[in-house]
């Protein structure tokens, strides 16, 4: 069923501008917090029924034109042998971090078998919605993952994995090679389980000089997005300037963080669909404010190829009528 969502992604002209938010079914909505005192967030996203439970919330309250699944990034890890929990207060921890260059050269076991988990959660959701709303995936890029896996955790700069690429360039790329090869099986398995669009997320890869992104980046995201038969998003903070390295990836659509101007955006991208990007914070203001600022994206991104969403993450607390403003500016859109 072509969705609104994935006729945006295509760059079709629609009808209004389809509007979802990352990190959409998290924190903010009450429900979910209720959840969370019954499960941890492990057992959450590893539990197909409680994941759809969750993934499905921001559907009840606000009818966005996408749910995208619960989980995390971090998944991808397990077929390639590493293990994580989640600490309060510090995020995702590495229990066995890559202890240097002889570490990270590492084949991946069988993704449907062990994140088969995500497979069933997007078959529930179809089931579910599938006729009324599109269903996204995602997955974390090879240099955001590598991270967590060369640091231990997150990491503001980066510097870990930065290091080893200064230190040990052929480590370096062995070990991002390692990881496009499991998120591009990954996503193959999320669109063949339902995922009617995909994105990637490669959020701390814009720390990266140019040259670097060019050289060890860029090639990994035109190999995975070159494999994947279903709309694509690309997203990638602080590329503000270097927009031209993620139209060049070969997504079908680029996500921009809250520090680029759309408008500039689309003269630079030309017939590339966009995706964002109000800033995250304004969703404290009064839904008023809320509304005038999103007018403003939708105006400025122009009627094709624009989906409506945030330029990062919603924050957990978040008031729900500000969201709810945000997602009821874009469908009293008429063009």
């Amino acid at each position: 069923m072509d969705h609104l969502l994935v006729r945006a992604a295509r760059g079709e002209r629609t009808e209004r501008p389809p509007v979802w938010l990352m990190r959409q079914a998290g924190r903010h909505i009450p429900e979910y917090r209720d959840l969370r005192e019954e499960y941890s967030f492990l057992e959450a996203i590893k539990t197909p029924e409680v994941a759809a439970e969750i993934t499905l919330l921001p559907w009840e309250y606000y009818r966005p034109d996408g749910v995208v699944m619960f989980s995390d990034i971090l998944t991808v890890l397990e077929p390639l042998g590493f293990s994580y929990h989640i600490e309060s207060g510090v995020g995702p921890v590495v229990d066995d971090p890559v202890t240097g260059p002889d570490d990270v050269d590492r084949s991946h076991g069988d993704v449907t078998r062990e994140l088969d988990y995500v497979g069933e959660l997007l078959v529930r959701l179809n089931r579910r919605v599938g006729d009324e709303t599109a269903v996204i995936g995602f997955a974390g890029g090879p240099f955001t993952l590598a991270s967590y896996a060369v640091a231990g955790g997150p990491s503001r700069t980066n510097m870990p994995l930065r290091r080893l690429r200064a230190q040990h360039p052929e480590a370096f790329r062995t070990l991002l090679e390692s990881f496009t090869a499991v998120v591009k099986e990954y996503l193959q398995f999320q669109i063949g389980n339902g995922a009617d669009v995909v994105q990637l997320f490669d959020t701390y890869a814009g720390t990266l000089t140019p040259e670097d992104y060019r050289e060890f980046v860029l090639p990994l995201h035109q190999e995975i997005f070159d494999a994947l038969d279903a709309p694509t998003i690309v997203f990638v903070r602080r590329m503000n300037g270097r927009l031209d390295l993620l139209q060049e990836s070969g997504a079908d659509a680029v996500g921009l963080d809250w520090t680029v101007d759309i408008g500039e955006a689309r003269e630079q991208l030309g017939d590339t669909p966009v995706q964002g990007n109000l800033d995250p914070s304004y969703l404290f203001a009064d839904p008023e404010f809320v509304r005038e600022k999103t007018r403003e994206i939708i105006d400025k991104a122009g009627p094709e190829g624009h989906i409506l969403n945030l330029g990062h993450g919603v924050n957990k607390n978040t008031p729900v009528e500000s969201v709810r403003a945000f997602v009821e500016t874009a469908k009293e859109i008429q063009r």
